[in-house]
Protein backbone atom coordinates (compact mmCIF):
# COMPACT_ATOMS: atom_id res chain seq x y z
CA UNK A 1 0.00 0.00 0.00
CA UNK A 2 1.34 3.11 -0.89
CA UNK A 3 1.12 6.41 1.14
CA UNK A 4 -1.26 8.36 -1.04
CA UNK A 5 -3.54 4.44 -0.96
CA UNK A 6 -3.37 4.35 2.93
CA UNK A 7 -4.67 8.45 2.83
CA UNK A 8 -7.57 6.81 0.39
CA UNK A 9 -8.29 3.92 2.73
CA UNK A 10 -8.02 5.78 6.04
CA UNK A 11 -10.29 8.14 4.77
CA UNK A 12 -12.61 5.33 4.13
CA UNK A 13 -12.07 3.19 7.26
CA UNK A 14 -13.45 6.31 8.86
CA UNK A 15 -16.12 6.76 6.28
CA UNK A 16 -17.64 3.86 4.63
CA UNK A 17 -20.17 6.24 2.70
CA UNK A 18 -17.35 8.60 1.54
CA UNK A 19 -17.78 10.11 -2.06
CA UNK A 20 -14.76 9.94 -4.41
CA UNK A 21 -15.81 13.54 -4.76
CA UNK A 22 -15.28 14.08 -0.39
CA UNK A 23 -12.26 12.18 -1.26
CA UNK A 24 -10.30 14.14 -3.85
CA UNK A 25 -11.34 17.65 -1.83
CA UNK A 26 -9.69 16.10 1.24
CA UNK A 27 -6.74 15.06 -0.38
CA UNK A 28 -6.63 17.78 -2.56
CA UNK A 29 -6.28 15.40 -5.71
CA UNK A 30 -7.90 14.74 -8.81
CA UNK A 31 -11.00 12.66 -8.46
CA UNK A 32 -9.90 10.33 -11.61
CA UNK A 33 -6.88 9.82 -9.26
CA UNK A 34 -9.19 8.42 -6.13
CA UNK A 35 -10.75 6.34 -8.59
CA UNK A 36 -6.85 4.68 -9.54
CA UNK A 37 -6.06 3.99 -5.75
CA UNK A 38 -9.76 3.26 -4.92
CA UNK A 39 -9.57 0.71 -8.06
CA UNK A 40 -5.58 -0.10 -6.70
CA UNK A 41 -7.10 -0.60 -3.40
CA UNK A 42 -9.77 -3.48 -4.64
CA UNK A 43 -7.35 -4.94 -6.87
CA UNK A 44 -4.65 -5.60 -3.71
CA UNK A 45 -7.75 -6.93 -1.54
CA UNK A 46 -7.76 -4.07 0.76
CA UNK A 47 -11.24 -3.26 -0.41
CA UNK A 48 -13.66 -5.78 -1.12
CA UNK A 49 -16.12 -5.05 -3.10
CA UNK A 50 -18.31 -2.12 -4.19
CA UNK A 51 -19.92 0.20 -1.28
CA UNK A 52 -16.17 0.51 0.01
CA UNK A 53 -17.00 -2.94 2.21
CA UNK A 54 -13.17 -2.78 3.85
CA UNK A 55 -11.11 -5.65 4.77
CA UNK A 56 -9.24 -5.63 8.16
CA UNK A 57 -6.02 -3.85 8.21
CA UNK A 58 -3.19 -6.58 6.96
CA UNK A 59 -0.25 -6.72 9.43
CA UNK A 60 2.58 -8.35 9.86
CA UNK A 61 3.39 -10.13 13.18
CA UNK A 62 7.08 -10.77 13.92
CA UNK A 63 7.93 -13.17 17.03
CA UNK A 64 11.16 -13.79 18.47
CA UNK A 65 14.18 -12.46 20.19
CA UNK A 66 14.18 -8.69 21.87
CA UNK A 67 17.50 -6.98 23.44
CA UNK A 68 19.46 -4.38 25.05
CA UNK A 69 22.68 -4.32 23.19
CA UNK A 70 25.28 -1.81 25.53
CA UNK A 71 28.57 -1.39 23.97
CA UNK A 72 31.44 -0.03 25.43
CA UNK A 73 34.40 1.51 23.11
CA UNK A 74 37.97 2.98 25.06
CA UNK A 75 39.31 6.20 24.51
CA UNK A 76 42.51 4.37 23.92
CA UNK A 77 44.09 1.30 23.90
CA UNK A 78 41.89 -1.51 25.46
CA UNK A 79 43.83 -2.03 29.08
CA UNK A 80 42.46 -5.87 30.41
CA UNK A 81 41.93 -6.26 33.99
CA UNK A 82 41.83 -2.14 34.51
CA UNK A 83 39.01 0.72 34.08
CA UNK A 84 39.06 2.62 30.64
CA UNK A 85 37.58 5.41 29.91
CA UNK A 86 35.76 5.55 27.17
CA UNK A 87 32.38 5.50 25.84
CA UNK A 88 29.03 3.78 26.43
CA UNK A 89 26.12 3.43 23.96
CA UNK A 90 23.07 1.93 24.43
CA UNK A 91 20.75 0.59 21.71
CA UNK A 92 18.02 -1.37 21.09
CA UNK A 93 18.57 -4.91 19.36
CA UNK A 94 17.23 -7.96 18.74
CA UNK A 95 16.53 -9.96 15.72
CA UNK A 96 12.64 -9.76 15.70
CA UNK A 97 12.18 -6.70 17.61
CA UNK A 98 15.22 -4.91 14.56
CA UNK A 99 12.61 -6.54 11.68
CA UNK A 100 9.92 -4.95 13.20
CA UNK A 101 11.14 -1.64 13.20
CA UNK A 102 12.24 -1.72 10.12
CA UNK A 103 8.63 -3.03 8.69
CA UNK A 104 7.41 -0.46 10.79
CA UNK A 105 9.45 2.39 8.80
CA UNK A 106 8.17 1.91 5.76
CA UNK A 107 4.37 2.03 6.06
CA UNK A 108 3.36 -1.69 6.85
CA UNK A 109 1.31 -2.43 10.29
CA UNK A 110 3.80 -4.58 12.67
CA UNK A 111 2.81 -6.82 15.49
CA UNK A 112 5.90 -7.74 17.99
CA UNK A 113 5.49 -10.75 20.13
CA UNK A 114 8.20 -10.86 22.11
CA UNK A 115 9.68 -11.30 25.59
CA UNK A 116 10.99 -9.10 27.83
CA UNK A 117 11.72 -8.58 31.86
CA UNK A 118 9.97 -6.39 34.47
CA UNK A 119 13.03 -3.94 34.54
CA UNK A 120 13.74 -0.77 32.95
CA UNK A 121 15.46 -2.08 30.46
CA UNK A 122 12.27 -4.07 28.78
CA UNK A 123 10.14 -0.94 29.44
CA UNK A 124 12.53 1.50 27.22
CA UNK A 125 12.58 -1.26 25.24
CA UNK A 126 8.92 -1.63 25.00
CA UNK A 127 7.97 1.92 24.85
CA UNK A 128 10.44 2.89 22.55
CA UNK A 129 8.68 0.03 19.91
CA UNK A 130 5.71 1.66 20.60
CA UNK A 131 6.88 5.20 19.69
CA UNK A 132 7.97 3.65 16.15
CA UNK A 133 4.19 2.39 15.80
CA UNK A 134 5.04 -1.38 16.81
CA UNK A 135 2.31 -2.77 18.48
CA UNK A 136 3.53 -4.38 21.79
CA UNK A 137 0.35 -5.48 23.10
CA UNK A 138 0.92 -8.66 22.43
CA UNK A 139 4.77 -8.96 23.92
CA UNK A 140 4.89 -9.88 27.54
CA UNK A 141 6.76 -8.77 30.69
CA UNK A 142 7.95 -11.44 32.50
CA UNK A 143 8.05 -10.74 36.63
CA UNK A 144 11.41 -11.48 38.29
CA UNK A 145 13.23 -11.74 34.73
CA UNK A 146 16.13 -9.66 33.41
CA UNK A 147 15.66 -8.54 29.72
CA UNK A 148 17.97 -9.63 27.10
CA UNK A 149 21.44 -8.14 27.48
CA UNK A 150 24.10 -7.79 25.13
CA UNK A 151 27.25 -6.22 26.51
CA UNK A 152 30.43 -6.03 23.85
CA UNK A 153 33.70 -4.23 24.69
CA UNK A 154 35.61 -2.95 21.58
CA UNK A 155 39.03 -2.22 20.95
CA UNK A 156 40.44 1.07 19.56
CA UNK A 157 39.85 -0.29 16.36
CA UNK A 158 35.96 -0.76 17.32
CA UNK A 159 36.58 -4.36 16.86
CA UNK A 160 34.90 -6.65 19.48
CA UNK A 161 37.23 -8.03 22.62
CA UNK A 162 34.93 -9.57 24.90
CA UNK A 163 31.04 -9.83 24.92
CA UNK A 164 28.77 -11.26 27.57
CA UNK A 165 25.15 -12.41 26.68
CA UNK A 166 22.49 -12.80 28.83
CA UNK A 167 19.37 -13.91 26.98
CA UNK A 168 17.79 -16.81 28.81
CA UNK A 169 14.50 -15.08 29.11
CA UNK A 170 13.80 -16.46 25.78
CA UNK A 171 13.61 -20.41 26.90
CA UNK A 172 10.60 -19.28 28.29
CA UNK A 173 8.71 -18.17 25.59
CA UNK A 174 6.66 -22.23 25.05
CA UNK A 175 3.61 -23.12 23.36
CA UNK A 176 1.78 -21.81 26.27
CA UNK A 177 2.67 -18.00 24.95
CA UNK A 178 2.14 -19.21 21.23
CA UNK A 179 -1.35 -20.33 22.16
CA UNK A 180 -2.92 -17.17 23.78
CA UNK A 181 -1.80 -15.42 20.83
CA UNK A 182 -3.13 -17.91 18.36
CA UNK A 183 -5.64 -15.41 16.94
CA UNK A 184 -2.56 -13.18 16.29
CA UNK A 185 -0.82 -15.81 14.10
CA UNK A 186 -3.69 -16.73 11.82
CA UNK A 187 -4.81 -13.14 10.99
CA UNK A 188 -1.07 -11.65 9.49
CA UNK A 189 -0.66 -11.52 6.18
CA UNK A 190 2.56 -12.85 6.75
CA UNK A 191 4.41 -13.96 10.00
CA UNK A 192 8.14 -13.31 10.27
CA UNK A 193 9.96 -15.80 13.20
CA UNK A 194 13.62 -16.06 14.38
CA UNK A 195 15.61 -19.26 15.52
CA UNK A 196 16.19 -17.56 18.83
CA UNK A 197 12.92 -19.08 20.30
CA UNK A 198 12.79 -22.65 21.79
CA UNK A 199 12.73 -25.54 18.94
CA UNK A 200 9.76 -27.37 20.37
CA UNK A 201 7.64 -23.69 20.53
CA UNK A 202 9.09 -23.34 17.02
CA UNK A 203 8.21 -26.65 15.94
CA UNK A 204 4.50 -25.98 17.11
CA UNK A 205 4.40 -23.14 15.24
CA UNK A 206 4.99 -24.00 11.92
CA UNK A 207 3.45 -26.97 12.02
CA UNK A 208 0.15 -26.25 13.41
CA UNK A 209 -0.64 -23.03 12.00
CA UNK A 210 -0.38 -24.21 8.41
CA UNK A 211 -2.29 -21.31 6.33
CA UNK A 212 0.18 -18.97 7.53
CA UNK A 213 2.52 -17.52 5.58
CA UNK A 214 5.91 -17.76 7.59
CA UNK A 215 9.16 -15.89 6.56
CA UNK A 216 12.32 -17.75 9.04
CA UNK A 217 15.12 -15.68 9.74
CA UNK A 218 18.18 -18.18 10.51
CA UNK A 219 19.88 -15.95 12.72
CA UNK A 220 23.17 -17.84 12.67
CA UNK A 221 24.68 -21.10 11.81
CA UNK A 222 24.03 -22.69 15.44
CA UNK A 223 20.48 -21.24 15.15
CA UNK A 224 19.48 -22.17 11.87
CA UNK A 225 19.79 -26.06 12.82
CA UNK A 226 16.59 -26.30 14.47
CA UNK A 227 14.81 -25.78 10.80
CA UNK A 228 16.54 -28.89 8.71
CA UNK A 229 13.37 -30.81 9.62
CA UNK A 230 10.77 -27.73 9.32
CA UNK A 231 11.77 -26.49 5.84
CA UNK A 232 8.46 -27.21 4.61
CA UNK A 233 6.45 -25.68 6.41
CA UNK A 234 8.19 -22.60 5.83
CA UNK A 235 7.12 -19.92 2.92
CA UNK A 236 10.28 -17.92 3.29
CA UNK A 237 13.69 -18.37 4.11
CA UNK A 238 16.76 -16.13 4.09
CA UNK A 239 19.90 -17.45 4.86
CA UNK A 240 23.39 -16.62 4.14
CA UNK A 241 26.48 -18.56 2.35
CA UNK A 242 27.01 -21.07 5.14
CA UNK A 243 23.30 -21.51 6.66
CA UNK A 244 22.24 -22.58 2.85
CA UNK A 245 25.30 -25.28 3.47
CA UNK A 246 24.32 -26.38 6.83
CA UNK A 247 20.46 -26.35 5.33
CA UNK A 248 21.75 -28.19 2.17
CA UNK A 249 24.27 -30.41 2.97
CA UNK A 250 26.56 -29.07 0.15
CA UNK A 251 29.91 -26.55 0.26
CA UNK A 252 28.92 -23.46 -1.28
CA UNK A 253 31.96 -22.33 -3.16
CA UNK A 254 31.05 -21.47 -6.77
CA UNK A 255 27.48 -19.91 -8.35
CA UNK A 256 26.93 -22.78 -9.26
CA UNK A 257 26.69 -24.23 -5.80
CA UNK A 258 24.61 -21.11 -4.75
CA UNK A 259 21.86 -22.48 -7.22
CA UNK A 260 22.17 -26.11 -6.55
CA UNK A 261 22.26 -25.37 -2.99
CA UNK A 262 19.26 -23.29 -3.35
CA UNK A 263 17.41 -26.02 -5.41
CA UNK A 264 18.19 -28.72 -2.53
CA UNK A 265 16.76 -26.50 -0.34
CA UNK A 266 12.95 -26.03 -1.97
CA UNK A 267 13.21 -29.44 -3.23
CA UNK A 268 12.96 -29.89 0.86
CA UNK A 269 9.47 -27.62 0.89
CA UNK A 270 10.82 -24.01 1.32
CA UNK A 271 8.60 -21.91 -1.13
CA UNK A 272 10.75 -19.08 -1.59
CA UNK A 273 14.23 -18.70 -0.76
CA UNK A 274 16.78 -15.89 -0.59
CA UNK A 275 20.64 -17.02 0.16
CA UNK A 276 23.00 -14.16 0.89
CA UNK A 277 25.96 -13.40 -1.00
CA UNK A 278 26.96 -10.30 1.76
CA UNK A 279 29.17 -8.08 -1.18
CA UNK A 280 27.73 -10.19 -4.26
CA UNK A 281 24.19 -9.70 -3.63
CA UNK A 282 21.53 -12.28 -3.35
CA UNK A 283 20.72 -15.31 -4.89
CA UNK A 284 16.63 -16.06 -5.28
CA UNK A 285 14.38 -18.91 -6.30
CA UNK A 286 10.75 -20.38 -5.79
CA UNK A 287 10.88 -23.54 -8.08
CA UNK A 288 10.58 -21.21 -10.92
CA UNK A 289 12.00 -17.84 -11.14
CA UNK A 290 15.70 -18.00 -10.17
CA UNK A 291 18.66 -15.14 -10.65
CA UNK A 292 21.24 -13.36 -8.89
CA UNK A 293 20.73 -9.47 -7.91
CA UNK A 294 23.98 -7.77 -7.60
CA UNK A 295 23.88 -4.23 -5.36
CA UNK A 296 25.73 -1.48 -7.03
CA UNK A 297 28.89 -0.25 -5.48
CA UNK A 298 28.35 1.84 -2.43
CA UNK A 299 30.52 3.10 0.62
CA UNK A 300 29.39 1.13 4.16
CA UNK A 301 29.15 3.65 6.57
CA UNK A 302 27.94 0.86 9.08
CA UNK A 303 28.20 -3.15 9.12
CA UNK A 304 24.96 -4.23 10.77
CA UNK A 305 21.49 -4.25 10.28
CA UNK A 306 21.33 -5.54 6.43
CA UNK A 307 20.09 -8.56 6.78
CA UNK A 308 17.25 -6.85 9.26
CA UNK A 309 16.52 -4.38 6.66
CA UNK A 310 16.42 -7.14 3.32
CA UNK A 311 13.53 -9.22 5.47
CA UNK A 312 11.96 -5.82 5.82
CA UNK A 313 12.34 -4.78 1.87
CA UNK A 314 10.71 -8.75 0.85
CA UNK A 315 8.14 -8.06 3.44
CA UNK A 316 7.11 -4.81 1.12
CA UNK A 317 7.58 -6.23 -1.94
CA UNK A 318 5.36 -9.09 -0.78
CA UNK A 319 2.53 -6.68 0.56
CA UNK A 320 2.90 -5.21 -3.44
CA UNK A 321 1.87 -8.30 -4.21
CA UNK A 322 5.60 -8.41 -6.36
CA UNK A 323 7.50 -11.29 -7.95
CA UNK A 324 9.73 -12.74 -6.10
CA UNK A 325 13.04 -10.81 -8.17
CA UNK A 326 11.23 -7.76 -7.35
CA UNK A 327 10.99 -8.78 -3.87
CA UNK A 328 14.59 -9.79 -4.02
CA UNK A 329 15.96 -5.96 -5.32
CA UNK A 330 13.61 -4.40 -2.73
CA UNK A 331 15.64 -6.41 0.08
CA UNK A 332 18.52 -5.35 -1.59
CA UNK A 333 17.78 -2.01 -1.96
CA UNK A 334 16.49 -1.81 2.09
CA UNK A 335 19.79 -3.23 3.20
CA UNK A 336 21.92 -0.51 1.13
CA UNK A 337 19.84 2.17 2.56
CA UNK A 338 20.38 0.79 6.13
CA UNK A 339 24.53 0.34 5.25
CA UNK A 340 25.30 3.42 3.59
CA UNK A 341 23.37 5.97 6.20
CA UNK A 342 26.47 5.82 9.01
CA UNK A 343 24.64 6.04 12.22
CA UNK A 344 21.49 7.64 12.34
CA UNK A 345 19.16 4.93 12.92
CA UNK A 346 16.15 7.35 13.13
CA UNK A 347 16.40 8.38 9.51
CA UNK A 348 18.06 4.81 7.78
CA UNK A 349 14.42 3.56 5.86
CA UNK A 350 11.93 4.53 4.35
CA UNK A 351 9.96 3.66 1.02
CA UNK A 352 11.00 7.05 -0.68
CA UNK A 353 14.81 5.89 -0.12
CA UNK A 354 14.29 1.94 -0.74
CA UNK A 355 12.34 3.22 -4.15
CA UNK A 356 15.18 5.71 -4.89
CA UNK A 357 17.87 2.70 -4.65
CA UNK A 358 15.38 0.38 -6.48
CA UNK A 359 15.87 2.14 -9.57
CA UNK A 360 20.06 2.37 -9.17
CA UNK A 361 19.79 -1.59 -8.31
CA UNK A 362 18.07 -2.44 -11.54
CA UNK A 363 20.17 -0.14 -13.45
CA UNK A 364 23.24 -1.86 -11.89
CA UNK A 365 21.47 -5.02 -13.32
CA UNK A 366 21.03 -3.73 -16.53
CA UNK A 367 17.06 -4.79 -15.99
CA UNK A 368 15.02 -2.19 -17.80
CA UNK A 369 11.72 -4.20 -17.62
CA UNK A 370 11.09 -6.45 -14.79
Amino acid sequence: MTDREKDVFDLINSNPLVSQEEISERLKIARSSVAVHISNLMKKGYILGKGYVLKDAPYTAVLGGANIDIEGTPIGSLKMRDSNPGIVNKSFGGVARNIAENISKIGIDTKLLTLVGDDSHGNDLLDYCRKKGIDTSYSLSLQGKSTSTYISILDKNKDMAVAISHMDIMTKMDISFITKRASVIQGSSLCVVDTNIPFETLEYILKNFIKTKFIVDTVSLEKSKKIKNLLPYIDTLKPNKIEAEELSGININTKQDVEKAAEIIVEKGVKNIFISLGKEGVYYFNGGDKGFIKPPEIEVTTATGAGDAFIAGVIYGKSERENIKKQAIYGVSASIAVLTNGKDRENNLNIDKINKIFKEVKRCNSMKNI
